[in-house]
């Protein structure tokens, strides 16, 4: 049986599991047993942790071995990995920012006062990095500045999948650094538009107004804020199969979509209108232009030459 550990609400590691010992093994009268570091198998489990594990190890010899006395084998490996990763120190992805914009409410003219100014970036790494042992993360976020940056590919990816937040980066006005080769990103932006904008937007907000009726029902409270982001999506989502691109501003919308949030509008009045948005939505994504999938093979080309650039 491989060293997959699961689920066991008693914490007791299953027959089969690979162990290290973490300390030399003794016996009774001092003698040693076996050395620290020693790889075995558990052959028979205890029902409780106040018991001993039966071990086997590579030479045929078995041994009694509490668990305190026990690293599981794969879990030590990756433990390793990490702390020989925090060692080096935390990924700093602020060097390798080639594209930052402003998001969130004040992309969308939707901030007020208080608003907080939300910011969303792409960042590429040097190649030694992506080929290095560690590897780099795919996303960064940092809540206490409200900025969210994604690795070139993990981007891509999302926006090839119609993620509106990834779109949304690609449209927005409100650009504060571009530099190579975002800039070719920025150019080829519509090869991320496809019909996929009508499944991935307003399954969405179908399954998050059902969320909103529940919480509606059951505690007779609406997050009214989540609700206005919600009808901006379908707006965007039909402006983007109607006109082939993503509007970020949410324009004339403004001030209604603002009663929304401020819960001026009756719930009924919403989810009208919501509905109403579904079956226009409809209607565009029958009459789009857009192709069935995005161009994946120029979105890979581009992640490609991206990459090479780096070297």
């Amino acid at each position: 049986m491989p060293d997959r550990i699961p689920v066991n609400p008693n914490l007791i590691l299953p027959v089969g599991t690979h162990v290290v010992l973490r300390g030399e093994l003794r016996a009774g009268d001092g003698r040693s047993v076996c050395r620290q570091g020693a790889a075995g198998v558990i052959v028979k489990a205890p029902s409780d942790n106040f018991h001993s594990y039966r071990v086997r190890f590579p030479d045929g010899a078995e041994a009694a071995v509490r668990r305190s006395q026990l690293s599981i084998r794969r879990q030590m490996l990756n433990d390793d990995l990490r702390q020989s990763a925090a060692q080096r120190g935390e990924f700093q992805c602020e060097p390798y920012v080639i594209y930052r914009c402003i998001a969130g409410s004040r992309a969308y003219g939707l901030d007020e006062a208080d608003s907080d100014t939300d910011r969303r970036g792409i960042y590429l790494p040097p190649a030694d990095q992506h080929w290095s042992l560690y590897g780099v993360p795919e996303q960064i976020e940092h809540e206490e500045t409200q900025e969210c940056y994604w690795e070139l590919q993990k981007f891509v990816v999302l926006a090839l999948k119609a993620n509106p937040n990834t779109l949304e980066c690609l449209y927005t006005p409100q650009v504060e650094l571009i530099r190579p080769p975002a800039d070719e990103l920025i150019a080829m932006r519509s090869a991320f538009l496809s019909r996929m904008i009508y499944q991935t937007y307003n399954g969405y907000v179908l399954s998050q107004f059902k969320k909103l009726e529940q919480d509606l029902r059951n505690t007779d409270q609406i997050r009214w804020k989540h609700a206005m982001h919600l009808i901006r999506l379908l707006l965007a989502g039909i402006a983007g199969l109607t006109d082939g691109v993503i509007p970020v501003a949410v324009g004339a919308n403004r001030e209604r979509l603002l009663a929304i949030r401020r819960g001026e509008l009756p719930w009924d009045e919403v989810n009208a209108w919501r509905l109403e948005l579904h079956q226009r939505f409809d209607e565009a994504y029958a009459d789009t232009t857009l192709p069935e999938r995005p161009d994946y093979a120029r979105a890979n080309a581009f992640l490609i030459r991206a990459r090479r650039s780096m070297v």
